[in-house]
């Protein structure tokens, strides 16, 4: 049901014989004898300064949205709601797809790339491994490196301890007592 439309001054409907009906930026409707007898360019009813605008068919569709039903404008809206609801999801739907193919990709190379890498692990000979010389493998006799021969270079680690003649031997003694110890 469309609102009444009415002369804010007279009252009067609009009829076959009745003149235009003008409607103000303030919002008010006058007939077009009411406007007439008022000021040009002021309301009649609030008196602030307006403008006005001869209703008719060529009127903006915001400005009759005004005086349609509540019910009208309800379903113009819902289908306009619709559709670009419709338009949304299609929108998504496209881009959820692009993506998807793009993840298919990435994963068909990701195991193309996998098998090209257990491939080469196969076909490469397996490395030798050199023992360390402190590994658990080795002789229970270890010896220390050293490019300049000092006291006990020639000591040779053994699980067992070595004999006191040994160790003698392989030390050298200083016979002049360094100033910075103390006797």
């Amino acid at each position: 049901m469309a609102v009444p439309v009415f002369c804010n001054s007279c009252f009067c409907e609009p009829r076959n014989s009745t003149p235009r009906f003008s409607f103000t930026s303030c919002g008010h409707l006058f007939c077009e004898i009411c406007l007439q007898k008022g000021k040009k360019g002021e309301c009649l009813v609030c008196k602030t300064a307006c403008r006005t605008l001869v209703l008719s068919k060529e009127t903006s569709p915001d400005i009759q949205s005004l005086f349609m039903g509540v019910d009208v404008l309800c379903k113009k809206y819902a289908k306009e709601i619709s559709q670009v609801s419709e338009f949304q999801e299609r929108h998504r739907k496209h881009l959820f797809a692009y993506h998807k193919q793009k993840i298919a990709k990435l994963e068909e190379s990701l195991k193309k790339v996998t098998q090209q890498m257990e491939q080469l692990q196969c076909m490469k000979p397996p490395e030798k491994t050199t023992p360390l010389p402190f590994s658990s493998t080795s002789k229970n006799s270890f010896s220390i490196p050293s490019r300049k021969r000092n006291a006990y270079s020639s000591y040779s680690l053994h699980s067992s301890r070595p004999s006191t003649s040994e160790t003698v031997e392989a030390m050298e003694i200083d016979p002049v007592p360094s100033p910075m110890r103390k006797v």
